[in-house]
């Protein structure tokens, strides 16, 4: 029975008088039992996700949870942007730094703050900046769930068949090219490293390794005409146009390049921790990880977490709640740790993860959290990004003069948010 034919029986219910229709009566209810959706984007997590509701129902056992994956985000989050629309999100789902402010703004997001309070929640068991993260004009709007930094990926038997010395922590941007043009072989297709064109592996990483920024501090302005953060986009200009030691941008947007770096096609390439599981079950990868190099202006690396929200239209928002706090249980995150699927946001587990696939080198990403920086957002992160990856695409192919392009898009950016001050 869909949920428009639900509501239409109760009101007519109503009309007659013939029956109530309580919450025990509406789709996902059983008698006094209930079943909430938990919607996921990632299917390397899905285990643990199914494992952690079990684990949650046996807690609660009038209350089951359907994990529902839709792979990868490029589709859940249109998915999910149409089943809000329509009233029928998830009751408890994923979301991201950059759209958390949007989608609480436009009434999709339950606020938590008087449950964490009423519950005496203990939210400092997580970072503060992740806390901060999901918090907006005083309401806390998500549990955070995780954290992510990004590394240097390389492959061992690519490096030592060309005579190359693995990445170590001493690496500069000088290091890494040089090496990426010794490792290219194209009679073998193999390049010496991915650049396409990713905000959070990449190119926001080397901006601060430069000295630049992307979003001043107030949410105000747009970093993108500042002379040091163009030398941090140019870094990977370079390696695309001049060294030409990186498929192109074309080529990794027709086959993704984390699959090159599987097949053994990259050398090394730029990716975060939540695909470390990825790596460490791909058959013949004899991967290692490296702390990222340091730019003119030392290290940076860009640090994100997801969070665990409920949907303000949830039909059982008591119980998404109930399922949210043990999300954010020890219990919880100590079954994502053990899993290896992410590095979890409870304070104090970050080693049962990195023991969790003893042949990466996992500190690298938890000892990088002090040189970490925010994921750049505004309130409205939407209003910009999809522009920024338009114009950084054509200027990483070499199709539009980097100098230039940075400037329109500071430009545009700067209007965005301009309007997004106005409210």
């Amino acid at each position: 029975m869909t949920r428009k034919v639900w509501a239409l029986l109760c009101a007519g219910a109503i009309v007659i008088g013939a029956a109530s229709c309580s919450a025990a009566d509406e789709p996902g209810s059983d008698g006094g039992k209930v079943t909430i959706s938990y919607g996921i984007w990632d299917k390397n997590q899905k285990p643990a996700m199914e494992k952690i509701a079990q684990e949650f129902t046996k807690a609660h056992p009038d209350i089951q949870v359907k994990v529902e994956l839709t792979p990868g985000s490029k589709e859940y989050w249109p998915k999910l942007q149409t089943a809000a629309a329509g009233g029928s999100a998830p009751d408890v789902f994923w979301m991201n730094g950059p759209r958390v402010g949007l989608w609480a703004s436009q009434g999709a997001l339950a606020p938590l703050s008087e449950r964490i309070a009423a519950d005496r929640f203990d939210t400092s068991k997580f970072p503060k900046s992740l806390n901060d993260l999901y918090t907006l004009n005083g309401k806390q709007y998500g549990i955070p769930k995780d954290y992510d930094t990004i590394g240097l990926w390389y492959n061992k038997d690519l490096f030592d068949r060309a005579g190359v010395k693995h990445p170590d922590a001493s690496w500069t941007w000088d290091d890494m090219r040089a090496a990426a043009k010794k490792l290219t072989d194209p009679a073998k297709g193999v390049w010496g490293i991915g650049a396409p064109a990713w905000p959070q592996e990449l190119y926001y990483n080397t901006i601060y390794q430069a000295g630049g920024y992307v979003i001043s501090p107030d949410g105000r302005k747009s970093g993108y005409d500042d002379p040091a953060t163009i030398a941090g986009l140019r870094l990977w200009v370079d390696i695309l146009t001049a060294d030409k030691s990186s498929p192109t941008i074309k080529q990794t947007q027709d086959t993704d390049p984390i699959q090159l770096f599987q097949n053994g096609k990259l050398a090394m390439f730029w990716d975060g921790s939540y695909d470390a599981i990825a790596y460490n079950g791909t058959e013949g990868l004899n991967a290692g990880v490296a702390p990222l190099p340091a730019g003119p202006k030392g290290k940076a690396t860009i640090i994100h977490g997801l969070a665990n929200v409920v949907y303000a239209k949830s039909k059982h928002p008591d119980q998404a709640w109930e399922f949210v706090k043990f999300l954010g249980s020890e219990a919880a995150n100590r079954i994502q740790a053990e899993s290896g699927a992410v590095i979890p946001a409870y304070t104090g587990l970050e080693e049962t993860w990195v023991r969790s696939m003893p042949k990466l080198d996992l500190k690298v990403f938890v000892d990088q959290v002090p040189d970490a920086v925010p994921y750049p957002r505004s309130l409205n992160t939407a209003a910009w990004s999809a522009k920024e990856s338009e114009l950084l695409s054509q200027a990483f192919s070499g199709a539009k003069d980097l100098d230039a392009t940075a400037r329109e898009l500071a430009a545009f950016m700067n209007d965005a948010l301009a309007k997004e001050a106005q409210g």
